[in-house]
């Protein structure tokens, strides 16, 4: 009794200590999103004061109107939204693709090629610049929105994320719609992708989340506005030649913000849905 008496407390306490880390972590999240948030509404005094305040004395919107009038900021954003829109849709047909070559069919070295997609995922981004950087150059797309999309296009990440997933398929299904006859494009669109939806969706919101806050790339192929992304084209916010009003650069971080969060609120269920689902096969 006094065992079962212990162990029920111990139980209890790993509940309480759990929702003590779930408690900070949303703490440690949600607190630099309000601090963002807030500032955006603040003047310029309210800003700077010391100690400093998180609520706005005054509320003031004009933070907004100058974030999207002292820079093309509309510019910027569909830039974002085109960079974004053709790479995820690109990686999703890509990454889709070379999963099912890699479980479903059979062809020389293909676990070569997988280990060589997994070497590609422990391999910064930063250490190939240079060498992208020299390639778009000689071929003339510098200052281009194509410049920016084909170097981002590779997609190790989404087909070892769905491949892990199209292992889980219960191979029974995969052999019964051969025997009906069944062939590969048939195969994918009425039997692998139909079960594969909360996996795809995962692979989606990752996809555009990392897209549209890629910076460093689109920082060095952007040589003006015309074809800067929304996190360069931020950067102008910023005045250099004294102090930086962080009004509209909270203003402009939030309307940043906003498509992205309205997304993943929608889709997260299905997000973790899909990360989980290659976890256990059968």
């Amino acid at each position: 009794m006094n065992r079962k008496r212990d162990v029920s407390r111990q139980i209890r306490w790993g509940h309480v200590f759990g929702y003590v880390a779930m408690v900070l972590v949303v703490l440690t999240i949600a607190l630099p999103l309000a601090w963002v948030l807030l500032t955006s509404f603040k003047v310029r005094g309210d800003i700077y004061v010391q100690p400093a305040i998180w609520w706005p004395r005054v509320f003031e919107a004009s933070n907004y109107h100058d974030a999207t009038t002292s820079v093309p900021f509309w510019r910027f954003f569909s830039n974002s939204v085109i960079v974004t829109g053709v790479l995820a849709v690109v990686k999703f047909v890509l990454g889709i693709l070379s999963a099912y070559g890699l479980v479903f069919l059979r062809f020389p070295f293909k676990r070569i090629v997988f280990l060589v997609i997994i070497a590609a995922l422990m391999v910064p981004n930063q250490i190939t610049v240079i060498v992208n950087y020299s390639l778009v150059a000689q071929l003339g797309y510098r200052n281009t929105l194509l410049g920016i999309i084909v170097p981002l296009a590779g997609v190790a990440f989404g087909t070892f994320l769905m491949r892990n997933h199209f292992l889980s398929i219960p191979t029974e299904i995969i052999e019964a719609a051969r025997m009906d006859g069944a062939g590969h494009l048939r195969l994918l669109w009425r039997i692998v992708l139909p079960v594969s939806g909360p996996t795809m969706v995962a692979f989606g919101i990752i996809t555009v989340v990392n897209e549209w806050n890629e910076y460093l790339w689109p920082f060095l192929m952007a040589d003006d506005s015309s074809v800067a992304t929304l996190p360069v084209g931020l950067t102008q916010l910023q005045n250099n030649d004294g102090l930086t009003n962080w009004g509209p650069v909270m203003a402009a971080t939030v309307l940043a913000m906003i498509p992205i969060l309205v997304v993943f609120l929608i889709l997260q269920r299905h997000m973790i849905k899909g990360l989980t689902s290659g976890a256990v096969k059968g």
